[in-house]
């Protein structure tokens, strides 16, 4: 089997994980290796004719189950709206102090969602701001649970500009950083994409789009808030909130406190990121990643000395 065949059984590996179904296009953009369509085509074809692929409709996937490409449909289709609700709340958290840059992250930045869907945020601050910014941002989503719309407002995942760089370098971060939709705040995210190139060595196709994106223009209640923070008293409040932010989530997890998917509540807090810690998840996906590319690939090669 050539290495084209086998990334393209690595990809649509992936994202069998989560029953999504890649098309044409997609698996070139997620493929491991710079491809054209003409190399893909041929390969595609020949794991077709060999049972190691399957066409649902117009997508590809290493299971024949159908119901995927309905489910990706009818995910497609409810993130559609979704989407447009969190243009609106991008623009809306581009307010707040110290925010330079915000994307969608989460299963929505992959075009799908679910009547469960939160909309997740991935967020940029000024350097050593990070503490003030997300302290304004979650007073305010705490009073969202009034009007039942919490779930718009998962700010998920900040980063200062000192701190963009993706310390997790595996398939996993690789797919999370350049799945990123950009909402607010080109610059910034032009210097997200440039601080992790290295995922270009997991998709050398596939890369974050920024072209349409607005620059964040502060408002008179930023401009007012951020004169009362720059100075050193602002330097002495960041990292006390980051302090005592970190204490309150030891806690929580102590306690083993659930969040909303049945997740312990855990928090990884620095003085440039503060990212949610869901029990290990990001290494059970890339372990189960691993299984099942060994198991395609094992597959595939025991089919090959049966030919032969």
């Amino acid at each position: 089997m050539t290495t084209t065949a086998q990334n393209i059984l690595k990809t649509l590996g992936y994202f069998d994980l989560f029953q999504y179904p890649l098309t044409r296009e997609e698996i070139r953009l997620y493929h491991a290796t710079g491809i054209s369509f003409q190399e893909l085509d041929a390969a595609l074809e020949s794991l077709l004719e060999q049972g190691r692929v399957f066409r649902l409709d117009e997508f590809y996937a290493v299971q024949p189950d159908r119901s995927f490409a309905q489910r990706r449909r009818a995910g497609n289709q409810l993130a559609a709206d979704h989407l447009k609700t969190a243009s609106r709340v991008a623009g809306f958290l581009s307010k707040f102090p110290y925010v330079k840059g915000i994307a969608v992250s989460g299963s929505l930045s992959k075009n799908f969602a679910t009547s469960q869907t939160d909309i997740d945020f991935f967020i940029v601050t000024d350097a050593n701001r990070l503490w003030i910014a997300r302290t304004f941002m979650h007073l305010y989503k705490k009073l969202t649970f009034l009007t039942g719309r919490q779930h718009w407002y998962c700010m998920n995942y900040y980063v200062d500009e000192t701190g963009m760089e993706i310390n997790e370098k595996n398939i996993f971060t690789a797919i999370e950083s350049v799945t990123l939709l950009p909402m607010q705040g080109k610059g910034t995210l032009d210097g997200f994409v440039k601080d992790n190139s290295w995922v270009k060595e997991y998709f050398p196709s596939k890369t974050i789009r920024t072209e349409g994106v607005s620059e964040i223009r502060p408002g008179m209640f930023r401009r007012l808030t951020e004169t009362a923070f720059n100075n050193p008293l602002g330097d002495k409040i960041d990292t006390w909130l980051m302090r005592l932010t970190e204490k309150r989530w030891r806690k929580k997890t102590a306690r083993r406190r659930m969040n909303s998917h049945g997740h312990v509540m855990s928090m990884i807090a620095s003085r440039h990121v503060s990212k949610p810690d869901p029990g290990n998840f990001q290494y059970s996906v890339v372990e189960r990643y691993k299984q099942r590319v060994q198991q395609l690939l094992q597959t595939s090669a025991k089919a090959a000395s049966l030919v032969l």
